[in-house]
């Protein structure tokens, strides 16, 4: 275990300034804090802290960080509190070591949203100050190192949590070191066997090729030696997990790899960059397609290297990533490298905000955090941290970076979340393009968009960015809101003309707290939804008020309720204002109107029928058309009916469902008879269902989509002159 004398040598080692006093108060609390507190591996506690603070020394990080990477686990393991923290080491350290205490004392449904919520509650910490999550990957590192000591079952849980958040996060922030060493020990927890078997096949490649490795080094620093380019020259094998990924995304076996070394080329200037990669071209053949210039567009996570692949030495394909020495500290270290705070004990360094890798966290961080469940907001996290990236502009020039995969609604939604909610089509390098089409860099996409427009939920399965996805949701939930508050206020309105009352929106406000509501608009919806019947909010501002729907001994009421005789002699309630002009009836204008509308699932209805709405909780309007028997279900349920009427304007190419029953000759061609029928008669079928009655005829049931009532009574009329259909009914339900 690290002594205290040792922690104060590792931070003045770059550090020379830094407060000891404050590292030796923070080394000793800490100590006595955890006490005698074991890990799984019988080590003292007091360890772990000490070995997350070392970590973070070798990135060079201030002292406040060191401080608070010993204090990590006081609060939250410990009988430490928040306010001793900050009354002994101040606020700053305080709020860094509160932000890496997990929540435990809220009860959650599940331990995915457990996992959710703590990861969203240090995302924000991170936001407000990116020390939180350099201490929380150098935590998780250790904790990997370590990971063999804990239970198997713990153990799978741990490296899946690391493999699929933290070693891309810790990619994001462009800590690539970092990434892959989670990533290898994460695959040797998940894929022990296929671990150990990479692993013994990169040893063995390296036996068969002895010295090549040192002998590129040594012959590329020559020719780049020669052309007056200091440069440092660095070979390695790749890693065992990044191996694993390509064999596994591209399908191929082991030995068809050809890539497995890859060399760093370190120069002074970035013209010095161009000018080495200008000696590897003319040394040695370029592969064709490797070659990627993250200088001049440099990654999200400010990452800048010059990428190419040739055929070097033996005929063998090495990878070579040629950068400064400025470019290379941010490849490593990543946002590390920029984390350098305002200090009076650190010569006023100042955090450099202009990091794009943080810039990205923050934008990330309130985009994900508005509303959304603990669960949404990890899946949507999950998708931020896709590493593969492709590059798109804007007509204007500006520069987009997507996930790989991403569609032209991901890129619409990544300019501005109004212009995704409006997209209704792409240009694709001057091409109009499907919205769904994957974009390739280079792509310059230009978004079609039309006001008024709301995105389809579907839309939210198919785009493959957080930001997207989480937007989606939102507009899709709040029109959906807005049109069962919508349907909500014609629905009290009508109530209210029933009952002879007057409605209005600051009567309903004085009423909420009876209604336990906390706005107009919830109690609209919940209306709307079906959550709240209309009577009960007309007696909660008018409690005097009493509602009698029982129909009178002469078949009608007051309230405008008959008694109709349905299918099969059932006899059942529907409003008495349905006819076409009643201006009490709630307009419906179609699935694509203002309102949650649904038609009958077995028969539908359409245009020219007399029509009956039921409210189905959750789900919005059921319209019915007034012959169908299924309203019988409904007899005891009066505060469900709806007095609707059609409202489809002329010219509106809208179809609606309907539903035939056909007894039909079974012979050939007699199915091709019944559609070319349908078809001849602009209608569309969207589903049959045949049964074979007697050897010489069949049941048909077709559901159709027509304009109106006419329109179907002229198909039905074709249909029954025809000589293979010997029974054509409509059915209503």
């Amino acid at each position: 275990m690290m002594r205290q004398y040792e922690l104060v040598e590792r931070v003045k080692r770059y550090h020379p300034d830094a407060d000891e006093a404050l590292l030796d108060r923070a080394y000793v609390y800490a100590m006595r804090a955890h006490g005698q507190q074991k890990r799984a591996s019988g080590d003292l506690f007091f360890s772990h802290p000490l070995e997350v603070a070392a970590i973070l020394t070798d990135l060079k990080l201030d002292e406040s960080t060191i401080v608070a990477a010993v204090l990590h686990d006081t609060i939250e393991d410990t009988d430490a509190t928040r306010e001793e923290i900050d009354s002994m080491f101040g606020p700053e350290i305080g709020a860094l070591v509160d932000g890496l205490t997990k929540i435990k004392k809220l009860d959650f449904v599940s331990k995915k949203a457990k996992q959710g919520e703590n990861f969203r509650k240090l995302l924000l910490a991170i936001a407000a100050d990116v020390r939180v999550l350099l201490v929380k990957l150098a935590d998780r590192l250790h904790n990997m190192r370590t990971l063999h000591y804990v239970a198997p079952e713990k153990r799978i849980r741990v490296a899946e949590e690391t493999l699929e958040i933290y070693a891309p996060l810790a990619g994001r922030m462009g800590i690539q070191e970092m990434r892959d060493e989670l990533e290898d020990l994460s695959f040797r927890y998940l894929k022990p066997e296929a671990y150990e078997t990479i692993t013994r096949r990169l040893e063995e490649v390296a036996q068969r090729n002895g010295p090549l490795i040192e002998t590129i080094e040594k012959d590329l620093t020559a020719r780049l030696a020669e052309r007056g380019i200091s440069a440092k020259v660095s070979g390695r094998r790749k890693r065992p997990y990044s191996i694993w990924r390509k064999m596994e995304r591209k399908s191929i076996a082991f030995e068809q790899l050809s890539d497995i070394f890859g060399f760093r080329v370190i120069v002074d200037t970035i013209d010095d960059c161009y000018r080495a990669l200008g000696v590897v071209h003319t040394t040695w053949p370029m592969v064709p397609g490797r070659y990627k210039d993250y200088i001049s567009t440099p990654k999200q996570n400010d990452y800048r290297s010059i990428h190419t692949t040739v055929i070097g030495p033996g005929h063998q394909r090495v990878e070579l990533q040629i950068r400064t020495a400025e470019m290379h500290e941010i490849a490593e270290y990543g946002i590390a490298a920029h984390a350098l705070y305002k200090d009076g004990r650190t010569g006023g360094r100042t955090l450099m905000s202009e990091s794009r890798a943080y810039q990205w966290l923050r934008r990330t961080v309130d985009l994900l955090a508005e509303g959304d469940s603990p669960e949404e907001f990890l899946e949507h996290t999950k998708l931020e941290l896709f590493h593969d990236q492709v590059f798109c502009f804007t007509p204007k020039g500006r520069l987009i970076a997507l996930p790989r995969g991403a569609t032209p609604i991901d890129f619409a939604y990544a300019v501005h979340t109004d212009i995704g909610n409006t997209a209704v089509g792409a240009k694709i390098n001057g091409r109009i393009a499907p919205l769904l089409s994957e974009l390739q860099n280079g792509d310059e996409v230009e978004i079609v968009r039309a006001e008024g427009q709301v995105p389809p939920a579907a839309w939210e399965s198919l785009v493959v960015t957080g930001k997207a996805r989480a937007a989606i949701r939102r507009a899709t939930r709040s029109a959906v809101r807005r049109q069962y508050a919508g349907l909500g206020r014609q629905i009290l309105e009508r109530a209210f003309e029933r009952a002879g009352k007057a409605f209005s929106d600051d009567k309903l406000k004085a009423a909420l707290p009876r209604l336990a509501r906390q706005s107009i608009d919830d109690v609209l919806a919940a209306v709307g939804r079906g959550e709240m019947f209309s009577g009960d909010v007309v007696q909660a501002i008018y409690p005097e008020y009493r509602e009698d729907r029982k129909p009178s001994s002469d078949g009608a009421n007051g309230t405008g309720w008959f008694d109709i005789k349905g299918g099969d002699n059932l006899r059942f309630k529907v409003p008495g204002n349905n006819e076409e002009g009643s201006s009490k009836a709630i307009p419906i204008r179609g699935l694509n109107g203002d309102l949650p509308v649904r038609f009958a699932p077995e028969g539908g209805a359409v245009p020219g029928d007399r029509i009956v709405g039921i409210l189905t909780p959750g789900e919005g309007i059921t319209i019915y058309p007034i012959q169908s028997s299924a309203l019988a279900a409904f007899e005891d349920s009066p505060d469900r009916w709806l007095d609707v009427r059609w409202a489809v304007e002329e010219g509106n190419r809208q179809r609606f469902p309907a539903r035939i029953a056909l007894n039909t000759i079974n012979e050939p061609g007699t199915l091709a008879t019944v559609a070319q029928v349908i078809a001849e008669h602009d209608g569309n079928i969207d589903n049959i269902i045949m049964r074979r009655r007697t050897p010489d005829f069949t049941d048909l049931t077709i559901d159709v989509s027509v304009w109106d009532l006419k329109h179907l009574n002229a198909i039905i009329s074709e249909l029954r002159a025809k000589r293979v259909v010997s029974k054509v009914t409509r059915v209503t339900g």
